[in-house]
């Protein structure tokens, strides 16, 4: 009776290996690589950044001529942590705020102990320079001690910059928004097509008189 218990114990061990051993020979001869790009192309549907490039960036000058000051207010609020914005006001984790748009960069406000990495920029606090400072800090200036990642969207930058310029004695002036590059004018590629026609009917009749001259020679 045991080796009969024992015998069949060790059938369906064996069964057990085999079926172990096929499923993972299995597994590896049809595994399935992931592909380099998911889904199926669908005839007909363009996929956005493909066929016309990335949009050119509109202007800070552009976005400020158009900012939302009411937004840009709100949008002091990712700032409000570590800044104040009031004539006078205490210094925090950041420097206050008022009057900043203008100002010269890492320099005044109340003693306020900038690193030596923004102190290096110099300079003004431009409209320019305040986009490029909120878009990432830490490129702008590396080695800043200002932890803030930056503000990813365009227009809440000019918004909160054209906001924070309100909050000031004496607001700068609006930069002027940069003229857009003139495109060349269909008409003068037309004008040049046509041109060349005219030219080339121009060919046969000054070479007509060269024709006449043989029967000028025999008179």
């Amino acid at each position: 009776m045991d080796n009969r218990t024992n015998t069949i114990a060790g059938w369906v061990l064996g069964a057990a290996i085999v079926a172990l051993g096929a499923g993972i020979v299995s597994s590896e001869f049809f595994r399935a690589e992931r592909p380099e790009k998911m889904g199926y192309p669908i005839e007909g549907v363009v996929e956005d950044g493909d066929g016309g490039g990335a949009a050119a960036a509109v202007p800070i000058e552009a976005l400020l001529a158009s900012a939302d000051l009411s937004a840009g207010e709100k949008a002091f609020a990712k700032c409000a942590a570590c800044h104040s914005v009031q004539k006078g006001g205490a210094n925090g984790i950041g420097p206050d705020l008022w009057g900043v748009v203008g100002d010269h960069i890492a320099e005044g406000r109340g003693g306020f102990a900038f690193s030596s990495a923004l102190k290096a920029k110099g300079g003004t606090w431009t409209f320019q320079a305040l986009d490029e400072w909120l878009t990432s800090p830490r490129k702008y200036a590396e080695g800043t001690k200002m932890t803030f990642a930056g503000i990813g969207k365009a227009e809440e930058r000019a918004n909160l910059i054209a906001w924070l310029n309100q909050q000031s004695d004496s607001p700068q002036p609006l930069p002027a928004v940069p003229a857009a590059p003139a495109e060349e004018a269909p008409a003068a590629e037309g004008a040049a097509d046509a041109a060349a026609p005219a030219d080339n009917a121009a060919a046969p009749a000054d070479a007509a008189p060269a024709a006449e001259t043989p029967a000028a020679a025999a008179q």
